[in-house]
């Protein structure tokens, strides 16, 4: 049914480095072996796996400290971005993964676009907030504010209904 395998770096969903999976051939021939993230699990490989998981509790104590860091980081901060507006407030574009973690960044915050949760992209004015799954399994959270980079004007239809109520 399965290949077994021995994980050399992490895959989400699937394990750390260090273990044992078992993936059905075609995951194992087509993405784990060619992208030299697992080998096939032999008696020669497996003297690798003490090593792998020692190495992996190593930086897994680093990864937390530094994702620890990032989520005091990101509380001190605050973060805006601007866009493109049509007349009625309307975002022309919208606010994807890629645009936060490259606002992240300019911040001085090193953090990989599939680490921002996002269900969808945003296309909205106003505050939204951003949830990041950093290293270790943990979540941070910040305030993103999207603002028009011109004035929003109110339409005319308001405008009139406004001033013909006062009239009365």
């Amino acid at each position: 049914m399965g290949n077994q395998l021995l994980l050399l770096e992490d895959v989400e969903c699937l394990g750390r480095s260090g273990d044992l999976v078992s993936v059905k051939p075609g995951y194992a021939r087509n993405f784990l072996v060619p992208q030299k993230k697992a080998v096939v699990a032999t008696k020669f490989t497996l003297r690798m796996q003490e090593k792998l998981q020692e190495e992996r509790r190593k930086r897994a104590v680093v990864d937390l400290e530094e994702s620890q860091g990032i989520v005091q980081l990101l509380g001190s901060l605050t973060f805006s971005v601007e866009v493109k507006v049509d007349p009625e407030g309307h975002l022309y574009g919208s606010v994807n993964t890629g645009d936060i973690a490259h606002l992240l960044q300019e911040k001085g915050i090193h953090v990989e676009k599939h680490r921002v949760q996002l269900t969808r992209p945003i296309k909205t004015l106003g505050t939204h907030t951003i949830s990041l799954k950093l290293k270790e399994g943990v979540i941070a959270s910040f305030e993103l504010q999207v603002v028009s980079d011109q004035p929003i004007v109110l339409p005319v239809e308001t405008q009139e209904t406004e001033t013909t109520s006062t009239e009365e």
